[in-house]
């Protein structure tokens, strides 16, 4: 077995990683917004492990993870697998821990500064409640609920009130291996460039639209064990991530070739 420093390169930063041919952003959150807040803007994403062992076969998921602007380490699976089998010893950043402090900037509180991508009504309300409840300004016209997106992503719609509100961020709330997607849709079709923070179902455990995770639950790597006991339909999904173990036992820091759905 090879140890890390013999398999794979140090990226720059000591937080990088380069995991399945994916550069992994695994620092603190509030480096992580910092990056995205401060930069020109770009593509954030999340990958879950469920959606991560998608990778040899969802092209269009895999080309949005290899061209996102900062990849975080959300997955405890992945996480798990990786320092024992490298030696390593990086640290998880999940989505919930990157939202709460996105939403404490102020950039991202200004009205105006900042666009939500919701998967639903229900959803919508709900989010859209917590948020003002807790000091920020949403305007219907900075929310957009998205249509069931099939294999390829195109939503004229979604780009026309973007580019007419042009906001310094956008949030995107949908699933794993559809948000990813349209997140690089919007990068490659936009005239202008903010900020898209793909953080999926993270402000639902906040607003109470799934299962309300607590801070210490998300450090000690328990959110899935919450949504499962709160959900048994999340139980399938969880353990079909399964398959992401041989993934990275057999590829480690290379992409996987691409292969037929199995």
């Amino acid at each position: 077995m090879t140890t890390l420093s013999e398999n794979t390169p140090r990226l720059p930063g000591k937080h990088f990683r380069k995991i399945l041919g994916i550069t992994f952003f695994a620092g603190e959150a509030v480096e992580a917004v910092d990056r995205m807040s401060t930069s020109m803007g770009g593509l954030l994403v999340v990958p879950a492990a469920p959606a991560l062992k998608d990778i040899p076969w969802n092209l269009g998921y895999r080309e949005a993870l290899l061209n996102a602007d900062l990849t975080i380490t959300d997955s405890a699976f992945m996480v798990l697998i990786w320092n024992i089998v490298q030696h390593d010893r990086i640290q998880r950043l999940s989505g919930l821990a990157y939202l709460r402090e996105l939403l404490k900037r102020q950039d991202v509180r200004k009205p105006g500064n900042t666009f939500w991508v919701m998967p639903n009504a229900s959803s919508a309300n709900r989010n859209t409640d917590w948020l003002c409840s807790n000091g920020f300004t949403v305007e219907p016209e900075d929310i957009y609920l998205a249509p069931m997106y099939g294999g390829e992503i195109m939503d004229e719609a979604l780009l026309a009130r973007l580019r007419e509100r042009r906001p310094r961020h956008i949030v995107i709330t949908l699933g794993g291996g559809t948000q990813e997607r349209l997140g690089y849709y919007l990068k490659r079709n936009l005239h202008f460039r903010p900020a898209i923070h793909c953080i999926g179902a993270a402000i639902a455990f906040l607003s109470g639209d799934q299962v309300r995770i607590p801070a210490w639950a998300d450090r000690l790597y328990l959110g899935w064990l919450f949504r499962c006991i709160s959900d048994f339909r999340f139980v399938s999904r969880y353990w079909s991530a399964r398959k992401l173990l041989p993934l990275i036992l057999h590829y480690r820091d290379h992409l996987p070739s691409v292969t037929s759905k199995t």
